[in-house]
């Protein structure tokens, strides 16, 4: 799971294992396999790290 923030300052967790695109268009866009999207202030960059450190943490479980 990654924390990501609304424009407008709510914080929601999303399940990385889902995410299926990220664009900046300008504003950054997270798609879902399920089709759902969300628009964050993060950068596509910064959801792309947060992505990478969550599957970093659980492969390092096993």
């Amino acid at each position: 799971m990654i924390e990501v923030t609304r424009l407008r300052g709510a914080k929601i967790i999303i399940n990385a294992e889902l995410v299926e695109s990220v664009e900046e268009t300008p504003d950054t866009v997270i798609t879902l396999t399920s089709g759902k999207k969300f628009v964050v202030s993060e950068s596509s960059k910064e959801v792309v790290d947060l992505v990478v450190d969550y599957k970093r943490k659980i492969h390092m479980a096993y």
